[in-house]
């Protein structure tokens, strides 16, 4: 049975970061670009956080867009998801699917060895969070106390347009954040 098409993974080792979305829209594998709506609030926000301010310099944008995905590896970010297949909602995914997925992620993680791994939403952190620690109380915004080797695990809003219990300026709070961890571990 052929493979259903997904977005491929930005990785490679010495990254800084990799974010980890939920699931790859539909949308977004048509344009072939992680976080491709132009409602979702990724790009607004990552552009606006002090986190993306030297790609945004060296590139001499203002804005980043779906476009530069692959271009922010070279600015140590990668993409990938805590479930590769792509559908129209998250809610579409199974926690069978989400608990399948997780030793792949965990592989990843383990062999590129990002400093951090940024999980967008405590959805696609949580099959991660009980494989790493059945006893856990759940999974909570921010620093996360567990680790996959060296790396560091965060969580942050997710920035799609259904999660409307966050606003821009949240994410964009969420992103700075993250940077001011990443400089920390410099």
């Amino acid at each position: 049975m052929p493979r259903a098409p997904t977005l491929p993974d930005l990785l490679r080792p010495g990254l800084d970061i990799v974010f980890v979305g939920i699931n790859p829209s539909l949308y977004s594998v048509a344009a072939g670009h992680y976080f491709a709506r132009r409602t979702n609030r990724f790009w607004p926000a990552f552009s606006r956080s002090r986190l993306s301010e030297r790609a945004r310099a060296t590139l001499g944008i203002k804005v980043l867009l779906p476009e530069h995905d692959r271009a922010l590896l070279e600015f140590g970010f990668g993409f990938t998801d805590a479930v590769k297949r792509a559908s129209a909602r998250a809610e579409e995914l199974s926690k069978e699917e989400f608990a399948k997925s997780v030793p792949l992620l965990v592989r990843k993680i383990e062999r590129f060895r990002p400093r951090v791994a940024c999980f967008h939403g405590v959805t696609s952190y949580r099959a991660l969070a009980r494989a790493l620690d059945p006893a856990a109380d759940g999974a909570a915004l921010g620093l996360q106390r567990a680790r996959i080797v060296a790396t560091r695990l965060f969580v942050v809003p997710n920035p799609s347009p259904a999660n409307a219990h966050f606003t821009l300026a949240d994410q964009i709070a969420w992103y700075d954040r993250l940077a001011a961890l990443n400089r920390s571990l410099d």
